[in-house]
């Protein structure tokens, strides 16, 4: 009996299971228990953290936050550090050992060279092509190696240079055209009591600009395209070269930078401009945002003009200092799930949305083509976009086409100068000497 009764049991619950199953299926119902969507953590560095960046920071920041929201599996590590600990030290050792962050901000052109020669970026040609991107931007050629692409550029840049109109028109100054002018603005400036140039070089590129600058003005556009190429019969120290590193040199010497350069931050200098101490800055245009000193004169940003960096004769090359060198790029070891997150994140990034927003709250040139009002965008940026529009010619500053090991030279022997401790001369030399042992390397180690 009792044997009866267990069987009776197992066919009961079965005919109960079957009569589930089959209640289910002709409802067409899910069964209750959900598919775990897999949770994923993104890391994404950027260097927006001091004060002229705090812009883009926040329109970065709102599309990080609006990712989150649409995607809820997904968490992103949104972290800043600091720019050149980032570029010169973090990533460069991450890169080595093959665990750089998912993504993050870098700049395009030589310093990535060896991150794609690595197969440490990921190549983002696909995800162009599949979204459409072919055509949208204003120029990739620092993003692309063997025709293909390994970042996106996320602004443009220029760096004009800024002076105080009021200043210039009370001493009776016209805007320089060429280096003769300015070296004569400079006296005048000085026998008057004003700083000629605000400059701080804390992060070591500021005083770089001067440098490249006048390089280009005496040696023209094609000499540094040889040198980057390693071309042998091509060197640093040469006479032209020598040339401008003297004028640097002289302008070290008679005081036309704000003392104590090396040791001033950006900010710092900025605000000797703004308060009417310095009559010039040259700089990029990301740092319009702090033109706004609350202790700035309240019609300041209508003194201010904006000028290309003279050429070395009347009606000589004039040309500025920019590109599209800032940019975000990804790690090429990532999986599946982690990469198609990315590219999500990555496709939020670069809507004519967000650079619309780069271009009105950030005040930085877009990097794609997108339409503005420039009259919207403070009198100051609007003279930049002009002065672009009026001048096509451009090159890309030294510090991003130079090897980071040349680079390095490059800017360590500026800031030797500027604090007196070597010559032009000694500056070149070795300058010449980074590069030689640079292509030597690369050569020994080429396949």
């Amino acid at each position: 009996m009792k044997w009866i009764m267990n069987w009776g049991w197992i066919l009961l619950y079965s005919v109960v299971l079957m009569a589930s199953v089959l209640f289910i299926a002709a409802g067409n119902r899910e069964p209750i228990e959900e598919v775990q969507t897999e949770k994923i953590t993104l890391t994404f560095r950027h260097f927006w953290i001091t004060e002229h960046d705090r812009q883009m920071l926040d329109i970065f920041e709102d599309v990080v936050h609006k990712f989150q929201e649409s995607h809820p599996n997904v968490k992103v590590n949104f972290e800043g550090m600091d720019q050149t600990v980032h570029r010169e030290q973090k990533l460069k050792s991450e890169m080595v050992t093959g665990t750089p962050p998912d993504m993050f901000v870098l700049f395009g052109g030589a310093e990535i060279e060896p991150y794609v020669r690595s197969n440490r970026l990921m190549d983002l040609s696909d995800f162009v092509k599949e979204n459409g991107l072919q055509d949208q931007f204003q120029d990739l050629h620092l993003w692309t190696f063997n025709n293909k692409i390994y970042g996106l550029p996320i602004e443009g840049n220029a760096e004009p240079l800024y002076y105080n109109m009021e200043i210039f028109e009370k001493l009776g100054i016209q805007p320089p055209e060429t280096l003769s002018q300015l070296n004569d603005a400079i006296d005048i400036l000085k026998e008057n009591g004003y700083i000629p140039f605000a400059l701080g070089n804390e992060e070591r590129w500021p005083a770089g600009i001067f440098a490249h600058y006048l390089m280009d003005r005496f040696a023209g556009p094609e000499l540094i395209n040889d040198l980057v190429q390693g071309q042998e019969s091509q060197r640093f120290d040469n006479i032209d070269y020598l040339r401008a590193f003297d004028q640097l040199e002289q302008w070290i010497k008679q005081e036309a930078f704000s003392p104590s350069s090396n040791t001033l931050s950006t900010e710092e200098a900025i605000k000797l401009f703004t308060n009417e101490k310095a009559a010039m800055y040259l700089n990029g245009n990301w740092d319009i945002n702090l033109f706004h000193d609350e202790d700035a004169p309240a019609n300041f940003q209508d003194k201010v003009g904006v000028i290309p960096f003279p050429s070395l004769l009347a009606n000589g090359n004039r040309s500025i200092a920019g590109g599209y060198t800032i940019g975000i790029g990804l790690s090429s070891n990532m999986e599946d799930a982690k990469k198609e997150a990315a590219e999500d994140l990555l496709k939020a990034l670069f809507t004519k949305e967000v650079q619309s927003n780069v271009v009105y709250k950030g005040l930085r040139i877009p990097s794609m083509k997108v339409s503005y009002d420039s009259n919207k965008t403070g009198p100051i940026f609007a003279q930049v976009i002009a002065l672009m529009d009026v001048n096509h010619q451009s090159f890309v500053p030294y510090d991003n086409i130079l090897s980071p090991e040349v680079k390095k030279s490059f800017l360590k022997v500026i800031e030797e100068m500027i604090a007196g401790d070597t010559s032009a001369k000694e500056a070149l030399e070795e300058i010449q000497v980074s590069s030689q042992e640079y292509w030597k390397q690369r050569r020994n180690f080429s396949p």
